[in-house]
């Protein structure tokens, strides 16, 4: 693929919308089809239950290592430059974001890219914690909210290099990553068919991690042939919906991005899967209590994901893949709030009948 010419066409903002669609669509349609969900998982984990949806989860992530370990083992790509290992990074801002968007994400049934992907299924409540979690995001990054989310990060802060990723401070390299990201797909793997996940499942959860490697090579490439300075980024959720905010709020004209092209295609790639599966349902509140539950979980994961520096994909998966320090801090955090906030807001008490928090079950995706 000639980059140079195809850069020297259309010019660097429309190849990156494009690369983002092009990821969008395929990260939302497996996404959809696998029923790909981080909050699932969580719960799946602490109520020890190894099924279905961590299989899926650990199906991605796994290969979403492999791949980008592979591709920086293989020259084909190079994230020494990415924000999440050269910039200066907060490990409190990771911990404390991380707890908090895993309490966020239990409350609303899904984390950022759930709700974008539930959103094109007819789910009206994924839409509108959707559109706070946007509101919410875009308030902790230059709004009212963020002094705190500054405060907060300041407590404890790395600066940008080898302190920031865990390959370099183990002193190993992108071919140690495979392996490690080889043993957790075996383990995928193994679950995956000990639980008798079906096609959708394999492929969706593997596709799912591919979109995460796709991304970080589209953008590298772009800034690789680019004349004008380009910063490589990978696949998250954060960023790209408090941008969608702004641009609906401000004045058209502004340069289109990476993050322009990725949110309508996962919406687009979702749709996809809902209608080839007939999955497609208009679904809205039922009970008083569901919609205080989904608006302060959204504005939990909002705030949580810009003070982590990206969501469940943007740091668990997009960051985790390329071994920064913060990311894996970040996706901990997610797990243990998330395994508290179940525990306290779902988990019925012995010998109680589980009324439910909200108007799904609690391991509904």
């Amino acid at each position: 693929m000639d980059w140079t010419a195809w850069i020297e066409t259309r010019g660097e903002p429309v190849v990156l919308a494009l690369m983002g669609l092009l990821v969008g669509l395929g990260f939302g349609f497996f996404a959809q089809r696998s029923r790909f969900c981080l909050r699932a998982a969580v719960i799946e984990f602490w109520h020890g239950r190894f099924g279905e949806k961590l299989s899926v989860w650990l199906l991605a992530f796994a290969t979403a290592v492999v791949a980008v370990q592979a591709l920086i083992a293989g020259g084909l790509l190079d994230t020494g430059t990415a924000r999440q290992l050269s910039a200066r990074g907060s490990l409190s801002g990771a911990i404390v974001g991380g707890l908090i968007f895993g309490v966020g994400m239990v409350m609303t049934r899904g984390c950022a890219s759930r709700l974008l992907v539930l959103s094109a299924n007819g789910n009206l409540r994924a839409l509108l914690s959707g559109l706070v979690f946007a509101v919410t995001a875009q308030a902790s990054l230059a709004g009212i909210l963020a002094p705190w989310r500054e405060a907060i990060a300041g407590w404890w802060v790395v600066e940008g290099g080898p302190a920031r990723s865990l390959l370099a401070l183990a002193g190993v390299g992108p071919v140690d990553g495979i392996a490690f990201g080889g043993l957790w797909l075996v383990t995928a793997a193994f679950f995956a068919w000990h639980t008798r996940a079906d096609a959708w499942r394999w492929i969706g959860g593997i596709g799912t991690g591919f979109m995460v490697a796709l991304a970080w090579l589209g953008t590298y490439q772009v800034m690789a042939h680019s004349f004008e300075p380009v910063q490589i980024q990978g696949l998250t959720f954060s960023g790209p919906s408090a941008e969608w905010l702004m641009r609906v709020l401000a004045e058209p004209g502004q340069p289109w991005t990476f993050g322009l092209g990725l949110m309508p295609g996962v919406f687009l790639g979702s749709l996809a899967g809902a209608l080839v599966g007939r999955d497609w349902k208009l679904e809205g509140f039922s009970g008083a209590y569901t919609m205080p539950r989904y608006i302060v979980g959204a504005i939990l994961m909002g705030f949580g994901s810009m003070l982590a520096g990206g969501c469940a994909v943007g740091a668990g998966m997009t960051g985790g893949a390329i071994f920064a320090t913060t990311a894996w801090l970040t996706l901990a955090g997610m797990w243990v709030g998330g395994g508290l906030a179940d525990r306290v807001l779902d988990r019925p008490a012995p010998g109680a009948r589980n009324a439910g928090a909200g108007d799904m079950p609690a391991s509904a995706p």
